[in-house]
């Protein structure tokens, strides 16, 4: 999802989702690699923007009163879809965990319950961008919930905009609630409603969310890269966008938990610097890239956002929270798979962003705090949007930023045509660029399983 851009000092950057032909996992990634991994002062040095450890993103998210207290997932698995996978990832996450001195989940297993994977072939674009996606979805995922298994979920098809992709996720995410193989399902996949034939075709493929809803299964989807806008066609590493406001799903599905992004800013510890903004890089790449925020023209408005209806008028909106996705502010995720196409040359770390991280690092939270209440939670929308505010909150606001973006069309008939989208302003409480807010770890979990117990060394 989008062109090469340039920042900084020439900096060459892979913008938006790696993907072609439509293909959307939803993450940005920089070229430039590492051989061993940065610390935050490396990135500063070298590309003038922030990249944050393992360790940070624990500090940060209020995490580590929770393992203090035994809880890191023991027990939970966290499902992670994707299409094709990663042919090394498992010895990709070994690496991982070695470099950040984090311990090997209990069990990582890999399925492909509808059907067998296509050879990964290291001269296609498409496979490329969802093997970095795999990365980064296993690894952050782990991150969060170092003890949860992991369980990941290949599909035969390439995800694209509209249907394409589609049935085949759904069929192996059904397959997994039906086996009950999973507690928590994470999603770094969308394709703008606008892309889909009609709304019976979003309708028609919902079956595994009210599957999810049944079985007491959490599901969350990243919200997306575009700001307030999407795809209307891709063609490789070149797009063009509607030029009018529109969101994704399956992160506008009124049964799923949509991740927008925010923008980090912490020090070598892990601790902020300044408040959480809502990720906006759009300046930084000449192309849209920021946390999506919009409302449905599928969806109206779910019962639970009825106290938030100035907002959304009669509509489904999105996120509901939001996490980490700048590339301002990176994840390191490393892979050693090559792909000449992507420009991905061998084993090494690379520095990636998108609300693909945002939604595997909500999984972990989640995942433990199915261990702490003892039972699954399942769907978590209405519970997240009956808990209060305030500095002590789970849930903490966001009230700085825009996911407003410009760019030029790529493609004909309209190449060289320059666009914007207004986007939302952060403000307080509920808005469309950063949903609720972002989450305090300790304290949602304290919040979800309802036990009365704090973990927030905070309080």
């Amino acid at each position: 999802m989008g062109p090469i851009a340039a920042i900084g000092a020439g900096l060459a950057l892979l913008c938006c989702v790696v993907a072609s032909a439509g293909a959307a996992p939803l993450h940005m990634a920089i070229r430039q690699t590492f051989s061993q991994p940065p610390t935050t002062a490396d990135c500063e040095a070298a590309f003038q923007i922030a990249c944050y450890q393992p360790f940070q993103f624990q500090q940060a998210y209020d995490m580590n009163p929770l393992y203090h207290a035994g809880l890191k997932g023991q027990g939970k698995t966290i499902v992670i879809v994707d299409s094709f996978g990663s042919p090394t990832i498992t010895s990709d996450l070994t690496a991982f965990d070695t470099a950040f001195n984090l311990p090997a989940p209990p069990s990582f297993k890999i399925i492909a319950p509808a059907g067998a994977i296509p050879p990964y072939d290291p001269t296609n674009y498409d496979m490329g961008g969802w093997a970095l996606e795999t990365s980064l979805d296993v690894e952050y995922a782990h991150t969060m919930a170092p003890d949860a298994n992991i369980l990941l979920v290949e599909t035969p098809v390439d995800e694209t905009l509209g249907v394409e992709g589609f049935p085949q996720m759904i069929e192996a995410e059904n397959y997994v609630i039906n086996h009950r193989l999973g507690d928590v399902i994470t999603q770094s996949f969308a394709a703008s409603e606008q892309t889909f034939p009609n709304r019976g075709s979003i309708y028609s493929l919902r079956s595994a969310y009210f599957n999810a809803l049944i079985h007491r299964v959490t599901v969350l989807a990243a919200a997306g890269d575009s700001g307030p806008t999407d795809q209307s066609a891709l063609e490789g590493p070149l797009d063009n966008w509607f030029t009018f406001p529109n969101v994704a799903w399956p992160s506008s599905d009124p049964l799923v938990t949509s991740v927008g992004g925010t923008q980090l800013t912490l020090d070598a510890n892990g601790n902020r610097t300044a408040p959480d903004q809502v990720w906006n890089d759009t300046a930084l790449f000449g192309s849209p890239a920021a946390g999506a925020g919009g409302v449905s023209s599928v969806f109206d408005r779910p019962f639970y956002q009825n106290g938030v209806r100035r907002t959304v008028d009669g509509s489904r909106g999105v996120p509901d929270l939001s996490m980490s996705a700048a590339v301002n502010g990176a994840a390191l995720v490393y892979m050693s798979v090559a792909n000449s196409a992507q420009g991905f040359t061998g084993p090494a770390f690379y520095l990636v962003g998108g609300t693909s991280e945002a939604s595997p690092l909500l999984s972990g939270v989640v995942a433990i705090a199915d261990q702490a209440a003892h039972h699954d939670l399942g769907w978590l929308d209405p519970t997240l949007y009956s808990l209060g505010g305030g500095s002590r909150s789970a849930v903490q606001d966001i009230t700085v930023g825009n996911n407003s973006v410009f760019g030029t069309q790529a493609l004909p008939p309209v190449a060289g045509q320059m666009f914007s989208v207004t986007g939302f302003n952060a403000v307080p409480g509920y808005d469309l660029a950063s949903g609720l807010g972002t989450v305090d770890g300790a304290r949602l979990v304290s919040e979800l399983a309802g036990s009365g117990r704090s973990f927030d060394h905070r309080r």
